[in-house]
């Protein structure tokens, strides 16, 4: 997806085309959440037999959607990169009116915080994001979304590690249009990295059978004090 080439309209009808089928569409988000999968389990997500998935695999792969790892006589495929992972997520997004919040709570973990392939968004993607351009610790400029000397200061004074917020400097992000927010958080390489400083420093957890992340008590509040919006009970 990276071309510098603008894609033509039969570039753009084929991209349509790969995603206009269920089978392959349930693939691609099944590997929204950054992992690589083997067939199987890609399979089974899409509710196709070994054959039909494995068409379906060989179509997103030429069609430059999906990218394979090889290990042994185990292939693994996941989202070509960040770029696609944008895509998708940006294209599932709800048309219309905006989404409501369920009164049950029953998606309130995945609207709160989630891996957007690798970077977070949902709630507290989005707001971090908009903190980080509010207080300028982030710019935004025509290379991509730059973290600025003072913005990673306000990170390790924050408590992240001094050296691992040193290589954030080079990196450049992007904005991603969060399908439950309708506002952009912080993707590309960037917001790749970190999300997993904020990962390794504990102020995020996994779950185990989801994307949503779930924000400790302690990296809630250092994120507040980075100027992060939060609402008690979102």
């Amino acid at each position: 997806m990276n071309d510098a080439v603008s894609p033509s309209r039969y570039q753009l009808a084929e991209i349509g085309a790969l995603l206009a089928e269920p089978a392959r569409a349930a693939m691609l988000l099944a590997l929204i959440d950054g992992t690589a999968r083997p067939a199987g389990e890609l399979a089974r997500a899409a509710g196709v037999g070994a054959a039909t998935a494995s068409a379906h695999l060989k179509r997103l792969l030429e069609g430059g959607l999906l990218a394979v790892h090889e290990q042994g006589r185990h292939r693994y495929y996941r989202l070509a990169d960040d770029d696609v992972a944008g895509m998708i997520e940006t294209l599932a997004a709800p048309r219309g009116r905006p989404v409501l919040p369920d009164p049950t709570g029953g998606d309130r973990p995945l609207r709160t915080a989630r891996t957007c392939y690798r970077h977070l968004a949902g709630r507290l993607g989005v707001g971090l994001c908009d903190a980080l351009l509010q207080q300028g610790y982030v710019l935004a400029a025509s290379e991509g979304m730059r973290l600025q000397e003072h913005g990673a200061q306000a990170l390790v004074q924050a408590g992240l590690d001094a050296a691992r917020v040193e290589t954030l400097l080079p990196l450049a992000g992007r904005g991603c249009l969060d399908w439950t927010e309708r506002r952009l958080h912080l993707g590309g390489p960037l917001g790749v990295s970190l999300t997993d400083a904020l990962l390794d420093a504990g102020w995020l957890r996994r779950r185990a059978t989801s994307r949503a992340l779930q924000p400790s008590d302690d990296g809630l509040r250092r994120l507040i004090a980075l100027g992060v919006p939060w609402e008690s009970g979102s």
